[in-house]
């Protein structure tokens, strides 16, 4: 009887959506674009043109093996990366780096609603300090309100807010002989702004809080799933869940990588193209598009960037609490 149910299970499992397959990988891939990554794939662009370009190849490989890494210790052990931190070393080791990652991210947080408030003022006018309390208010209450499934569910159709940037890039005119050399053909500048930009994207494309928040939520899963265990209490699914978390993990850090290679391409062939070189923010680049680029595509920067930052705050947010939480081995 046995033997009759689990063909049945597996016929069942293969109905499964692509979509539905993929989590944790992909909302931490989408999550990586926010605000503040954006001002900074902005300002790579405007500043240094198509050839900054190739160092989002570059990068891609790094996030998936560390991405996957992070993914794996969430489900082998059922805790997250903190969780086995406070597990195996003492309470000074686990607690110096949760007040790193509470200041780091609470500053990353700061800075994101800081560009969302910007962005909707840009579009509707009116005080960004209320919209930034706003925001802030909506991101607070979904995380405490919604239970664990659904708000993973909104998060996942959150990602799809990132594709306003490969519209914005079909928008404007953009040299594709030129872009696709600053892709593929490495180019190093020994020059203060390239190294500057270089140590800036590699720090926005691999961030702390990824780690926290992939091996966090691989463990969440386990707790909300009865029928789920930690790997090492089954290693008999091991191939199959390793393996879906690393084509989770390729998706989330390709959308990823692709998003910020639009963005890039985006400002290089409007800002930098025109002299406009001294971006500071997202914002400020939506706004710089408009005079060059036109209404269109400030509005779809604009947008994006509000979009982002609903999906990015709560992972930011999540992944202190993650951390905190864990490192008390609360539940």
């Amino acid at each position: 009887m046995e033997q009759r149910i689990r063909p049945e299970s597996d016929k069942s499992d293969s109905k499964e959506t692509f979509l539905s397959r993929l989590g944790p990988g992909l909302i931490t891939g989408a999550s990586d674009d926010d605000p503040s990554g954006i001002g900074t794939y902005s300002q790579a662009g405007a500043q240094l043109g198509f050839g900054i370009g190739w160092t989002m190849l570059v990068s891609y490989p790094l996030m998936v093996a560390i991405q996957e890494l992070s993914g794996r210790i969430g489900r082998t052990t059922g805790h997250g990366i903190a969780g086995n931190v406070c597990r195996n070393y003492p309470p000074p080791v686990i607690w110096s780096l949760v007040t790193l990652l509470f200041v780091a991210n609470t500053i990353n947080v700061a800075a994101d609603l800081g560009a969302m408030g910007d962005a909707l003022k840009l579009l509707i006018g009116g005080p960004a300090p209320l919209y930034v309390v706003v925001f802030g208010i909506v991101s607070v209450l979904a995380q405490v309100f919604l239970n664990y499934e659904r708000y993973v569910a909104i998060l996942k159709w959150l990602t799809l807010v990132l594709f306003a940037y490969v519209i914005a890039l079909f928008v404007v005119k953009v040299p594709w002989d030129e872009a696709l050399a600053g892709l593929f053909v490495p180019k190093i500048e020994l020059s203060g702004a390239f190294l500057t930009t270089l140590v800036a994207i590699l720090g926005t494309t691999i961030s702390p809080y990824l780690f926290i928040w992939q091996s966090s939520q691989e463990a969440e899963e386990q707790d909300i799933d009865p029928q789920k265990k930690p790997l090492k209490k089954e290693p008999e699914n091991e191939t199959k869940e390793v393996w879906r978390i690393r084509i989770d993990t390729l998706v989330g850090m390709a959308m990823s990588n692709i998003i910020a290679i639009a963005i890039i391409l985006t400002t290089a062939a409007t800002l930098h193209s025109k002299g406009v070189t001294n971006i500071q923010s997202s914002s400020q680049a939506a706004e710089a598009l408009k005079p060059i680029a036109g209404a269109f595509a400030e509005l779809i920067f604009a947008l994006g960037i509000i979009g982002t930052g609903l999906l990015a705050i709560p992972v930011l947010a999540g992944s202190t609490a993650y951390a905190i939480g864990e490192g008390r081995k609360w539940p």
